[in-house]
């Protein structure tokens, strides 16, 4: 629908303060991008940027559209997923997980397959970012992976599967005590400050504004909880949905007040291809958490 093409631009532009920003993120020319502008201008019969050179800036009628436009936006893109897939499916579809999200998204893929037998489903196991970067460049049609929520990708829409509370992971031995006493007193496990998760726990340990006792810094989520679980020491993490750590003799999970949950998500590209099957995929993988 090209009025929703024009609104995707009109939020590229509002995030990015120009033409020439935007273009690459909606794959279009900076002139493009301008006769776009100038024609959602004109259909709604009001200005909405005030320009100063390259520069541009929403006018006071843009600044008022914009909760709106995000809204529309959102919407259409909720209803394409919730529509039925037509029947049958067929076709080649590339996907790609997180390792903790891996098994119920190859489930997923083996239900559908023995729905759909003309559809081929190939899948992969990579980092978040990483993920994320080739749904971008179109080598996925659609991956599991965290999403990032200080990332503004407007070419690209999240459809949200599940969250998982960010918990401190302590030895059972150890004394109990309030998170930031143990953070600051005990070796603390880091996660990969390169990776999504690592970032957000560092914005958690800022947001407790507590500087741990640095011991390691790993990107292997399995080898910390081993760690953890030797009594080398304590680490923040993502309580994984298949997780069973409170039953473990050897772990104790503690609460973080204010600490924000990751966010799991399917992502894809909003023009790109395979929609129905990629629909039907995130159905299937909810279902499965449900069940």
């Amino acid at each position: 629908m090209s009025s929703i093409r024009l609104l995707r631009t009109f939020l590229a532009v509002a995030a990015e303060g120009s033409f020439a920003a935007a273009a690459p993120r909606v794959a279009l020319t900076q002139a493009a991008v301008g006769q776009q502008m100038r024609s959602l201008e004109a259909e709604l019969r009001r200005p909405l940027f005030e320009r100063q050179g390259k520069a541009v800036g929403l006018s006071e009628g843009g600044r008022a559209l914009l909760p709106r436009v995000h809204q529309l936006v959102q919407l259409y893109d909720q209803l394409l997923l919730s529509a039925p897939a037509p029947e049958p499916m067929a076709g080649t579809v590339h996907l790609g997980a997180i390792v903790s999200a891996l098994r119920p998204l190859i489930e997923s893929t083996l239900a559908l397959k023995a729905r759909h037998a003309a559809l081929e489903l190939h899948v992969s196991a990579a980092k978040s970012a990483d993920l994320v970067q080739r749904v971008a460049a179109g080598e996925l049609d659609a991956a599991v992976a965290v999403r990032d929520s200080t990332a503004n990708q407007p070419a690209l829409a999240w459809t949200p599967l599940y969250e998982e509370a960010m918990v401190l992971l302590v030895p059972a031995t150890l004394a109990p005590a309030p998170p930031r006493t143990l953070l600051q007193k005990q070796p603390f496990i880091r996660f990969d400050r390169s990776e999504q998760t690592g970032q957000q726990v560092e914005r958690l340990l800022r947001k407790l504004r507590v500087r741990p006792q640095e011991f390691l810094e790993l990107n292997a989520l399995e080898g910390i909880v081993e760690l953890v679980r030797s009594g080398l020491g304590i680490a923040l993490v993502p309580l994984l949905q298949e997780a069973r750590w409170q039953a473990d003799a050897r772990l104790r999970v503690v609460e973080v007040p204010r600490a924000d949950a990751r966010q799991v998500a399917l992502v894809r590209r909003r023009e790109g291809g395979n929609a129905a099957a990629i629909a039907a995929v995130a159905r299937e993988f909810k279902a499965r958490l449900a069940a």
